[in-house]
């Protein structure tokens, strides 16, 4: 029994170490599939154009910093870098305060009106960006908001609003109602309860709600190409697409630009890479 069950043990250990090595072979592919087209987009803006059509897949010979000076001359990105931290910081502070405000009372004070209102929020995610464009536009020029940046930070703070308040909806609900109570009976206020109780237990979800605004803002092209006409209100990603017209063949500058584009999210994953992968974990919402 003994030379069998040391058998057992043997192929068990075998069976562990060969499914460790084949998932360690899955990740390690997975992780160089993801990489490399990031690597080679850098690798291909330290090149000149005429070097990028010689050999494509090679590495640079030099570091040629001027399509970088360029490109950041070309696409005025010393004020459409700026306008895209002001539209990203702006909407993302709002959205994430507003929603855990709204999640809030619509987790803890209930009422008569708060399945209207909070299915009225709801509704939102249920809308797509092109089909709310049109009306965007005309609502904008009607008001007088087009080509200013209030006319910009409004729609991208409704846009995240109902996916916000749902997930801040959820969250708080998990939130024990003794501890309101409590924080009630020792004579608190429901702003001094949301802000001393209920957002600081809301964190996860509350970087979760960044994460998702920081990336879809910083990148969103579509709503600020037609909210604004002036290029000193325009943010990074129109300035980029200026790479695609005459100088579509340049493609040093263009890989540049891209790069300049880029490299504001790798660095923001980057310095909150622990944050980001505990809000996703500890921001997922239970049914």
């Amino acid at each position: 029994m003994r030379p069998q069950a040391g058998r057992k043990s043997m192929m068990s250990r075998e069976t562990s170490v060969a499914t460790r090595v084949l998932l360690y072979a899955v990740l390690l592919g997975f992780t160089i599939m993801t990489m490399y087209p990031v690597l080679w987009l850098i690798m291909s803006s330290c090149k000149t154009t005429q070097e990028f059509q010689l050999n494509r897949l090679g590495l640079p010979r030099g570091i040629h910093f001027d399509n970088f000076v360029q490109a950041w001359r070309i696409g005025d990105f010393s004020t459409l870098f700026l306008n895209s931290v002001f539209y990203t910081g702006i909407s993302t502070i709002v959205v994430v305060v507003f929603s855990l405000a709204a999640g809030f009372a619509f987790a803890k004070l209930k009422s008569r009106a708060t399945p209207i209102l909070h299915g009225s929020f709801i509704v939102g995610i249920l809308l797509t960006l092109q089909s709310i464009m049109i009306p965007l536009f005309l609502m904008s020029i009607t008001t007088g908001l087009y080509d200013t940046r209030l006319g910009v930070l409004i729609p991208y703070i409704g846009i995240g609003l109902p996916i916000g308040v749902y997930l801040c909806t959820e969250y708080i609900k998990s939130i024990p109602d003794e501890v309101i109570e409590s924080a009630r009976i020792d004579g608190a206020g429901y702003i001094r309860i949301f802000a001393t109780i209920v957002a600081p237990m809301s964190t996860p979800v509350a970087a979760t709600l960044a994460i998702l605004n920081v990336t879809g803002i910083w990148n969103e092209f579509m709503l600020i190409n037609i909210l604004v006409s002036k290029n000193s209100l325009k943010s990074m990603p129109v300035g980029i697409m200026k790479f695609s017209g005459a100088l579509s063949s340049d493609y040093g500058k263009q890989f540049a630009a891209l790069v300049i584009g880029m490299l504001p999210m790798l660095i923001f994953y980057i310095l909150f890479r622990k944050q980001i992968t505990k809000g996703v974990s500890a921001g997922a919402i239970k049914g």
